[in-house]
C-alpha cells in the first residue's frame, strides 16, 4: 500500500471517529433545557405519547411557527400550535394530576368516539377540569368493571406499558364444572394465536349450580385474553368483570355506570409503582350547602336596626 493511500485511510478513520455534531444535542458541561413536547402536551392531558408522536410526524404541531421534529424541546415561553390553534401550556414543571374510578356496564366502548354510534364511556363521564381523560387500557364490549382513567399522559403510558406488568384481577362466571387439570393447565401456560399467556393466580369464588365463580388474576392486557384462556380449555365464560387494577380495587359502593375521582394515596399509589415522582395532591374545594329548601334547614335573616326600634314603639 502507497503512503499516500495509507494516509487517506488514516484520515477517514479519524473521520468516523469523531462524534457526530448535532445542534440539538447540548454541549459538554451545558444542561439540557426544558422538556420534550410529547411528555409536555401528554401532562396536559391532550393524549398519550404515543399519539402526540403520531401527530410530530403528521406535522401537526408548530414550536414558535415552526414544525417540530421527535426529540424538541419545550421551553417556558416557548408558543405551541396543535393544528393551527395556540396550546396554552399550564404548570409543566408541576402538572396537576387527576384520576378516576369509572364502573364500566356491559354494552359500552372503551374509545372516545365509535364509528356504529354504540354508547361509549365518556358518554357517562364528566368532563375533566385540567386536560382531557385518557382511559388506562380497554375493556371489551361484554366486559364490565373496573377502568381507571387520568389526565396525565405519562402516567397513562406508564400503567399501560408491558415493562411495568401491572397486575389485573377479574371475576370469572363459567359454565359447567372445571377440572384441576384444566385450572393447573391455565396456571402452566397455554399457547395462543399471538403466543403464550397464562394465570398468575386462580381462585374458587363459590357458586350454585351450573354456573361457578373464579378470581383470576395476570400481568398482561391482550385482547380477549381472560375468555380465550378459558375458551382454550373448552370452558365458556358468561360473565366477566375486572375488579382491581394494580394496587387500585373496584369501590364496591359503586354500581355499574357510575364513578368517582381517586383519592390522592390512590393517586399517590400507581405513580409508585410505575417508578413516578408522586406529585402533591391538589386540594377540592366542597361546596357549602345552599340553605334554601330543599337540602337543610333555611336560615332567618337578622332583624335590622330601623326594623328593631319600629317593633319597640309597637
Amino acid at each position: 500500500m502507497t503512503k499516500e493511500k495509507q494516509s487517506t485511510k488514516s484520515k477517514r478513520l479519524q473521520k468516523e471517529k469523531r462524534p457526530i455534531k448535532d445542534d440539538r444535542l447540548p454541549k459538554e458541561g451545558q444542561a439540557i433545557e426544558g422538556e420534550r413536547l410529547q411528555k409536555v402536551l401528554a401532562n396536559q392531558g391532550l393524549g398519550s405519547r404515543r399519539e402526540i408522536e403520531r401527530w410530530i410526524e403528521a406535522d401537526r404541531i408548530k414550536l414558535n411557527g415552526k414544525p417540530v421534529k421527535l426529540g424538541d424541546r419545550y421551553k417556558s415561553g416557548d408558543r405551541l400550535f396543535l393544528d393551527g390553534k395556540p396550546v396554552r401550556i399550564k404548570g409543566a414543571e408541576h402538572p396537576l394530576i387527576l384520576g378516576m374510578m369509572y364502573y364500566k356496564p356491559e354494552g359500552e366502548v372503551a374509545t372516545r368516539s365509535d364509528e356504529k354510534g354504540r354508547k361509549t364511556i365518556f358518554d357517562s363521564l364528566p368532563a375533566c377540569e385540567y386536560g382531557r381523560w385518557i382511559n388506562v387500557g380497554r375493556l371489551d364490549l361484554n366486559t364490565s368493571g373496573l377502568m381507571i382513567l387520568t389526565n396525565n399522559g405519562e402516567l397513562a403510558n406508564h400503567l399501560m406499558h408491558p415493562k411495568y406488568q401491572m397486575s389485573r384481577e377479574y371475576a370469572v362466571r363459567v359454565l359447567g364444572e372445571v377440572s384441576e387439570k384444566q385450572i393447573q393447565n391455565m396456571l402452566d401456560g397455554v399457547e395462543l394465536e399471538d403466543g403464550l399467556a397464562k394465570f398468575e393466580m386462580i381462585t374458587d369464588a363459590g357458586g350454585k349450580g351450573s354456573n361457578h365463580w373464579y378470581h383470576v388474576s395476570l400481568r398482561e392486557g391482550r385482547n380477549r385474553e381472560v375468555r380465550r384462556l378459558w375458551e382454550s380449555q373448552d370452558i365458556r365464560v358468561s360473565r366477566l368483570i375486572r375488579i382491581r387494577f394494580g394496587a387500585i380495587k373496584l369501590d364496591q359502593k359503586l354500581k355499574a355506570g357510575q364513578y368517582r375521582e381517586l383519592s390522592p394515596a390512590e393517586l399517590n399509589q400507581l405513580l409508585n409503582e410505575t417508578g413516578l415522582p408522586t406529585l402533591k395532591p391538589h386540594k377540592v374545594v366542597k361546596k357549602k350547602r345552599s340553605s334554601a329548601w330543599p337540602g337543610g334547614k333555611p336560615v332567618r335573616k337578622k332583624a335590622t336596626a330601623s326594623k328593631k326600634v319600629s317593633r319597640k314603639r309597637r
